[in-house]
C-alpha cells in the first residue's frame, strides 16, 4: 500500500462481493489467518457465503489478501486521526470516504482521482441526496446534529445547515447521461422550456451546439448531444451550486471548449461548482481549485485538501501531496519532453492506400492518400461526425469505400467505438477465448497487470462498469495477432490516472512488437502522449468530412489547435502539456508566432 503504516492506526478491511466466490475456492482467507489460527473468528462466512472480516482483530499480516485466488480481499491500516474524519461508510467491510471538498462561491473546483475513491459519493453528500452516516452504518444512526457537530468550526457547516434547512439550491449534471432517455420522451426543447424558475434562453442552445438536435427527440439523441442538452439543463437551473460529473464525455475537443465557457459562465455569476472530471487538459482549462481524492478503489478514498489547478494536478502526476507528507502512488507519471523520432523515410510501409470516398445519404467523407509506416503509432484528431470511424472502420475492412479500392492483406485487429458487453461468462473466460496470448507473461506484464484487468479476471462481462469493459476490449483488441491495431476511443470510461497508463502500456507494446497502430480519441494529452505521428480530420460536422494525408505530430497537432484558438506549453516543472489562458501574455504571444502546439526542448 501507499499509505505508511504506522502502530497508532485503524484498520479498513474490505471485500469484493463480485470476487469472493467461496464456493470456487478452499476459504484460504480462513484457513491462513493466524488470528483464526489462535481461535478467534476474524474470518467468517456470512450468509450470503460471502467472507466477512472483523476489523477489531484483523492484525494486519495481509495474509489473507495474498491467499485469496480472486483478488477480494483489500487490507488497509490508515493513521488512527483519519478515523475521526470518516464522512460515510456504506456497511461492513465495504467502501468509506474521509474528508469533503469544499464549495467555493465564484469558483469552480475539480474533482480528480481514480474510479472507485468517492467521487460520485462526496457529490451525492454535498448535494444533499447522500446523508452522511459518520461511519454509523449499522443503524443509520448519524443525526444531522451529529453531523453539524462533526462540521463544526469548518467551512462546510454552512452548507450543512443550508440542506438541513433547504436553504441551498442545488443543480446536478450526472455522469450517467443515457438516463434521461427514460426521464423524458419528448424533444430537447420542451425538457429546457419544462424547467421551472430557469434561466433558459436560446443562447445556451447555440453556445453547446444543440441547434441541429435540440427539436428531436431526446430518445434519437447521440452521446454526446445527450451529454450537452444536460449540461444545458442543469446550467439554467436557478441555483447556488452546481455539480458535473464528467461532462467532457462523448464530446469532442470543440465542443469541451464549449461546455467549458458554459460551466465558466456559472462561476463568473457568483455560483459554486464542482466538477469531477477525468481529462486532465480540461479539468486543467477550466478549474480553479483542485481536490485529489486518493486510496483503493472500492475500500476507501480520502480527500485532499484544496490546492491551485497547477500544484494539484502535479501533486496528481507526483503521487505525492507535500502538504500533506502523504505518498498515494508509488510512481511519478512521466512526460516524455522531447518530440519522438520521425520514422525514417526507409521505413518499410505496413500499407499505402489510395485516396478513396464514401457516401452515405446525407454524409460524404473524401481521404487523401496515404500510408502507415512499420512501427507507427497514427493518432487521428478532428471533431465528432467527420467520419473518422468511417476511415477505421473501411481501413479494416468492415466497410467498404465507394471506389472499393481497399485491398490489402495485411491483419487490423479493431476495437471499436461502441462496446458490447452481452456476454454472460466471466472475463477470464472471455479472453481465453479469444487467443492463448492471455498465458503469455510478456503480454501480462505490458496490457493485463498495468491495466489491473487480472483484477477483474472472476467478475461477469455484463456487470462491469464502463472504464473496466473499455479496458478488456482493449486487451482483446492486442491479443489478436495483427499488424496493425486500431483503437477507436480507448480512453471513454477510463480515470486520470489510467489514461496515462494506457498511453504507456499501448504505446509499449506496440513498438516493441514492431506493430502499428491507429488511435482515434478526443483526449488531446492522451494523443498527444500515444502518437508519433497525426492524420486530421476536418470539414462540417454531420455533413461532410475530410481527411488529410498523415503529418508529423507538431505540424498536424499546430493546425488542430490553430482551428481551436487555443495554445499549447509545458509545465516547467511536470512537463505535461497544459492550455495557455485565453489571452493570456504567453496565448497571445504564441498566436502571433503562429505556434499553437508547443515547441519540444530538442527543438
Amino acid at each position: 500500500m501507499d499509505l505508511p503504516i504506522i502502530s497508532n492506526s485503524h484498520r479498513i478491511a474490505a471485500l469484493d462481493k463480485d470476487n469472493c466466490l467461496s464456493k470456487k475456492c478452499h476459504l484460504e482467507c480462513i484457513n491462513f489467518c493466524p488470528v483464526n489460527k489462535s481461535g478467534s473468528e476474524c474470518i467468517i462466512l456470512d450468509s450470503d457465503d460471502k467472507a466477512l472480516i472483523s476489523e477489531s482483530l484483523c492484525n494486519g499480516c495481509g495474509i489473507c489478501v495474498n491467499k485469496c485466488p480472486f483478488d477480494a480481499i483489500t487490507i488497509v491500516n490508515m493513521p488512527h486521526e483519519l478515523g475521526y474524519e470518516k464522512i460515510h461508510q456504506y456497511g461492513v467491510n465495504s467502501f468509506r470516504l474521509y474528508r469533503l471538498p469544499i464549495p467555493i462561491p465564484g469558483k469552480v473546483v475539480g474533482l480528480v482521482g481514480k474510479n472507485g475513491v468517492g467521487k460520485t459519493t462526496a457529490l451525492n453528500i454535498l448535494s444533499g441526496n447522500l446523508k452522511p452516516n459518520l461511519g454509523n452504518y449499522e443503524d443509520n444512526n448519524a443525526t444531522w446534529d451529529d453531523v453539524l457537530n462533526h462540521f463544526q468550526g469548518t467551512e462546510l457547516i454552512t452548507h450543512f445547515k443550508k440542506i438541513i434547512n433547504k436553504e441551498l439550491s442545488i443543480s446536478i449534471k450526472p455522469q450517467a447521461v443515457y438516463k434521461l432517455k427514460d426521464y423524458w420522451k419528448s424533444d430537447g426543447l420542451s425538457l429546457l422550456e419544462s424547467i421551472p424558475n430557469s434561466n433558459f434562453s436560446s443562447n445556451i442552445i447555440d453556445e453547446l451546439n444543440l441547434t441541429e438536435c435540440i427539436n428531436k427527440p431526446v430518445n434519437d439523441l447521440s452521446g454526446g448531444e445527450l451529454q450537452r442538452l444536460s449540461i444545458a439543463v442543469a446550467a439554467v437551473k436557478d441555483a447556488d451550486v452546481y455539480f458535473f460529473d464528467e461532462p467532457s464525455s462523448y464530446n469532442d475537443v470543440f465542443q469541451r471548449l464549449a461546455v467549458s465557457n458554459t460551466i465558466r459562465g456559472l462561476s463568473d455569476k457568483g455560483k459554486s461548482v464542482i466538477l469531477i472530471e477525468h481529462d486532465i487538459t480540461f479539468l486543467d482549462y477550466l478549474s480553479d481549485y483542485i481536490h485529489i481524492l486518493y486510496g483503493e478503489a472500492g475500500a476507501y478514498g480520502i480527500v485532499s485538501s484544496s490546492s491551485s489547478t497547477r500544484t494539484g494536478i502535479n501533486n496528481l502526476i507526483e503521487g505525492y501531496l507535500p502538504t500533506e507528507n502523504i505518498k498515494f502512488r508509488n510512481t511519478k507519471i512521466q512526460f516524455n519532453v522531447y518530440s519522438p523520432p520521425e520514422l525514417h523515410e526507409d521505413t518499410p510501409s505496413v500499407i499505402e492506400y489510395d485516396e478513396f470516398s464514401k457516401t452515405y445519404d446525407n454524409f460524404n467523407l473524401k481521404v487523401s492518400s496515404g500510408k502507415i509506416l512499420q512501427g507507427q503509432v497514427l493518432g487521428i484528431i478532428g471533431g465528432n461526425a467527420l467520419g473518422k470511424t468511417t476511415f477505421m472502420k473501411i481501413l479494416s475492412g468492415i466497410e467498404k469505400s465507394d471506389q472499393d479500392n481497399m485491398e490489402t492483406k495485411i491483419k487490423i485487429s479493431y476495437k471499436p467505438q461502441y462496446l458490447d458487453s452481452n456476454y454472460s461468462d466471466n472475463v477470464r473466460n472471455l479472453l481465453y477465448s479469444q487467443g492463448s496470448q492471455i498465458e503469455d507473461e510478456i503480454f501480462n506484464n505490458e496490457i493485463i497487470l498495468p491495466l489491473s484487468i487480472n483484477k477483474i479476471f472472476e467478475k461477469n462481462v455484463n456487470t462491469l462498469s464502463g472504464g473496466e469493459l473499455q479496458k478488456v476490449a482493449i486487451a482483446i483488441c492486442l491479443m489478436k495477432d495483427a499488424d496493425i491495431y486500431a483503437l477507436d476511443e480507448p480512453s471513454a470510461f477510463i480515470d486520470v490516472e489510467d489514461r496515462i497508463v494506457l498511453a504507456r502500456s499501448v504505446q509499449k507494446f506496440i513498438k516493441s512488437n514492431n506493430k502499428s497502430a491507429i488511435i482515434i480519441d478526443h483526449d488531446i494529452q492522451l494523443i498527444d502522449i500515444l502518437s508519433d505521428s497525426l492524420l486530421l480530420f476536418n470539414g462540417n460536422n454531420g455533413v461532410n468530412g475530410i481527411a488529410h494525408a498523415p503529418t508529423n505530430k507538431h505540424d498536424s497537432m499546430n493546425k488542430f489547435l490553430k482551428q481551436l484558438q487555443i495554445t499549447y506549453r509545458r509545465d516547467i516543472e511536470s512537463g505535461r502539456p497544459r492550455v495557455n489562458k485565453n489571452n493570456s501574455r504567453l496565448d497571445k504571444e504564441q498566436k502571433n508566432n503562429n505556434q499553437y502546439y508547443y515547441l519540444s526542448k530538442s527543438e
